[in-house]
């Protein structure tokens, strides 16, 4: 009898572990699968920065083939894929590159004023707040959407100077995101 009633108190102490058990091992996977969506955005946010400068680059690019006084802005992505406005088609931009936050190469073109059919930025079409407070010049960041990316003719100004021009972009944190 008293054999069987330490059998079943043994048992029940087991059991207590494997519960013990089972709930450390979800939290640390928790944690885990945390820690990775936190290093999979920032992956996506570095992504949105190189896709959205090589479209700017590929805008600076396309102006600068026209030159001039009077610049013309490409009216679409496949503009800038493959210009056919000379001789020889010119390629300002290797592929349409898809927007890291959709999926899709979905950009939100932002007309030129004084050429509204055209257009001469773009920007995700995605709402999803950054992990990134600021752009690299400085400008304020709360979602995907807010960062605009400019192509310029060649020579024109960017915007004034700003120190924090030189700083790496951080995260709410304050860590770096590189």
């Amino acid at each position: 009898m008293r054999r069987l009633a330490r059998q079943r108190a043994s048992c029940g102490f087991t059991y207590l572990g494997l519960l013990f058990f089972v709930a450390l091992t979800a939290a640390a996977l928790a944690a885990l699968g945390q820690a990775w969506s936190t290093a999979a955005q920032r992956e996506r946010e570095r992504e949105l920065q190189f896709r959205g400068e090589e479209i700017a680059r590929a805008i600076q690019s396309y102006l600068k083939v026209t030159g001039g006084n009077s610049p013309q802005y490409p009216r679409t992505i496949e503009d800038l894929l493959v210009d056919r406005r000379g001789v020889k088609p010119l390629h300002h931009l290797r592929r349409a590159y898809a927007d890291p936050f959709t999926g899709k190469p979905d950009w939100v073109l932002v007309p030129e004023p004084s050429q509204p059919e055209r257009f001469h930025a773009v920007h995700s079409r995605s709402e999803r707040a950054l992990l990134m407070e600021s752009r690299p010049d400085g400008m304020p960041l709360d979602k995907a959407s807010d960062w605009l990316f400019v192509g310029r003719p060649q020579g024109a100004a960017a915007s004034s100077p700003d120190p924090a021009a030189s700083e790496p972009p951080v995260d709410r944190n304050g860590l770096p995101l590189r």
